[in-house]
C-alpha cells in the first residue's frame, strides 16, 4: 500500500543546521519501502511517498521525528474509483 505523508516541523525545530532532513526519519525502518521525498524547505514541509504493508511500519519510519514534527499520513493509490 502506498502512503503520502506530510511532515512539518516548526523553523525553531527545522533540522537544516542539526544533519539535514534525512534525521527526521528512519531509512531502515522494516517494511516501509521510499518511493520520493520532496521538500517545501521555505514552508519547513517535507513530503514522502512510501510503500508499506502498514501503518505500524510508517509510524516506524517517521520515528526519529516524533519529537520535532507532526505528521499527515494518507493512504493513496494510482488506481482511480471504478463506477
Amino acid at each position: 500500500m502506498l502512503f503520502l505523508v506530510k511532515q512539518t516541523h516548526t523553523p525553531e525545530t527545522c533540522p537544516r543546521d542539526k544533519g539535514g532532513s534525512r534525521d527526521l526519519y528512519n531509512p531502515e525502518a522494516e517494511g516501509v519501502a521510499l518511493k520520493a521525498m520532496y521538500g517545501a524547505f521555505a514552508e519547513h514541509i517535507i513530503y514522502y511517498l512510501v510503500e508499506a504493508d502498514d501503518l505500524a511500519a510508517v509510524n516506524q519510519f517517521l520515528d526519529p521525528g516524533w519529537l520535532s514534527c507532526t505528521s499527515a499520513i494518507t493512504p493513496v493509490s494510482e488506481t482511480p474509483i471504478q463506477r
